[in-house]
């Protein structure tokens, strides 16, 4: 996966048109591959109507739009599971595959993240998420852990959120 997607960040106006988005508004994601990224589009139901069928996405959901939440003050507040997933993602660093999919299953569970779709890559299964809040897209890969690898995939995320406490 490329070091450029991460994480990318819901659009609060439609890609084609520029026209704003309005609280509760159905609209469409698209993930397009781009050399060795993606590319991601957020299209109003105008525009997805109009959209030419031929050019065919990797990945498309429809999703309401939820204006995003109002900055919270500064703090210097401790790293949490979900600060660790978006770190861990944006260092594109496969030792920690594992523990990125534990992280999320993790915020899965507590309803933070909230999977999409399953696609696949050239070389491996990807678990597509988005943050029930702020609509970011996660793309997870899908390590497909054995029985045998969980306990020590879990004492590395322990002591991911234990190192994060201090």
């Amino acid at each position: 996966m490329a070091n450029d997607w991460p994480i990318k960040h819901r659009a609060d106006a439609c890609a084609r048109t520029q026209r704003p988005f309005a609280a509760g508004e159905q609209f469409y994601t698209l993930l397009f591959r781009e050399g060795d990224g993606f590319r991601r589009d957020d299209l109003s139901e105008e525009a997805w109507s109009q959209r030419n069928e031929n050019i065919r996405p990797f990945s498309f959901w429809k999703t309401r739009y939820e204006p995003p939440p109002a900055a919270p003050p500064e703090t210097l507040a401790k790293e949490n599971a979900e600060d660790i997933l978006r770190r861990l993602l944006a260092e594109n660093n496969p030792d920690h595959a594992n523990a990125c999919y534990v992280l999320a299953v993790m915020l899965e569970r507590k309803r933070v993240l909230k999977q999409i779709k399953t696609d696949r890559t050239e070389d491996r299964p990807v678990l597509i998420y988005e943050h029930a809040k702020t609509g970011d897209v996660f793309i997870v890969p899908d390590v497909r852990l054995r029985l045998d690898e969980i306990e020590h995939v879990q004492q590395e995320v322990s002591q991911l959120l234990k190192n994060a406490e201090k």
